[in-house]
């Protein structure tokens, strides 16, 4: 096989194969149906001209019967009046159309014939018309059945492109979503660990750390000033407190010494 033939069957190949892809069954018997329908048209049309034609001749024979008729009284006539002459003229004159009838009558059994064989064909086509419409009706309505079948199967398992093109988009919408969290957490934790600075902000790493510790100042000198309050600060007590001072403070409410407790834990956490 030469490079030519080689590649007209491979196009002819793909082009099959894309045919077939493209084929819609209901479509191709309704075309067939169609075209069985116009046979069946033409058959009729020509059954028509040729009883037509038939119909011609058998006037044409009418015509010349007529004539045949007219030369017979013509000849009698002539008889009659002693014309031999004329009445052999009349005779074959007569003769010569009743070979022309006979001709057409051959014309018209032939005509007759043919016209008989297409009317025995064309109830035929219609009988195999009719029979092939219902065949038709019966295979769209199976095909259609399937296709239905098909979809809902598809759509059921996933496997048709459209439920395919719905995976891929939720996949893709997935992976999206996770990268946006995971970027998003990794803002925040760069934000909490200073590594970004404050756009709307002038303080840099220092003044953030100074702040921080200012804060972290005013937390122990309240912390201070409470244990104060509440007999237990770390000032150096006066040696002229008395007894009964001393009392008050090993009994001191144990409300304040829950809530001091609290916040010690609060400043370790």
């Amino acid at each position: 096989m030469g490079i030519l033939s080689r590649a007209s069957y491979v196009i002819r190949s793909k082009l099959n194969a894309v045919l077939n892809r493209a084929e819609d069954p209901s479509e191709t018997l309704d075309y067939s149906y169609e075209r069985l329908r116009d046979e069946l048209q033409d058959v009729k049309k020509g059954i028509a001209d040729l009883t037509t034609q038939k119909k011609r001749l058998e006037i044409q024979k009418r015509r010349l019967e007529e004539n045949v008729e007219k030369h017979n009284e013509q000849a009698r006539q002539a008889v009659e009046q002693d014309r031999d002459d004329l009445a052999r003229r009349a005779l074959e004159k007569k003769k010569q159309k009743m070979s022309q009838i006979e001709e057409l009558e051959t014309q018209i059994a032939d005509l007759q014939n043919t016209q008989d064989n297409l009317v025995e064909k064309k109830n035929e086509l219609q009988s195999r018309i009719e029979q092939f419409r219902t065949e038709k009706e019966t295979m769209k309505a199976r095909y259609e059945a399937a296709e239905a079948s098909t979809r809902v199967s598809e759509a059921m398992t996933g496997a048709g492109d459209e439920m395919e093109n719905v995976g891929r988009s939720i996949e893709r919408a997935r992976e999206k979503t996770e990268d946006m969290e995971a970027r998003a957490a990794a803002m925040d934790e760069l934000q909490e660990s200073g590594a970004f600075e404050d756009a709307l902000s002038d303080e840099d790493e220092i003044d953030r750390e100074l702040n921080s510790m200012q804060r972290d100042g005013e937390v122990e000198a309240e912390l201070e000033t409470l244990k104060t309050e509440a007999g237990k600060g770390s000032v150096e007590e006066d040696p002229s407190v008395d007894a009964e001072s001393e009392a008050e403070t090993e009994t001191a409410d144990p409300e304040i010494e829950a809530e001091l407790d609290e916040l010690k834990d609060d400043d370790e956490e």
